[in-house]
């Protein structure tokens, strides 16, 4: 199961729309892991001021790797964490987490080039054959 859903939350999805802000507050709740790799890299994106930053650290577990791997592949996660956050997340492999700012100069042809079929060749490694 991906999310830990209060009853709350279940009997307002089965009314009708959700919002963004109670959905959020699911994924960070039942994620934890993946709201701490996608907070930080995006806290370093605006720190940096170059409109990029991403996240090298392997996740320390299996359960951990499951969270990024289940809020990154969700359509309606991703999505609702970028609305969220003002970005755009890019994913690769196993744990390669990278959020832009397609606003500040250069940011969008740096996603472009991060999420090209050639980065994600050279961003392969024999430690990453089972992510």
């Amino acid at each position: 199961m991906s999310l830990t859903v209060d009853d709350r939350l279940l009997e307002k999805a089965m009314r009708g729309e959700v919002d963004d802000a109670s959905f959020v507050a699911c994924v960070r709740d039942s994620l934890p892991y993946a709201w701490e790799v996608i907070s930080g890299v995006v806290a370093r994106m605006r720190d940096g001021g170059a409109g990029f930053a991403d996240n090298r650290t392997p996740p320390p577990d299996e359960r951990a790797r499951g969270q990024l791997l289940r809020v990154l592949a969700s359509d309606a996660m991703r999505g609702a964490l970028e609305r969220h956050f003002g970005v755009r997340l890019a994913f690769q492999n196993c744990h390669r987490v990278a959020a832009f700012d397609l606003t500040t100069d250069g940011a969008a042809a740096r996603y472009e080039r991060f999420v090209s079929p050639r980065a994600q060749l050279l961003n392969q490694s024999p430690d990453l054959v089972d992510c």
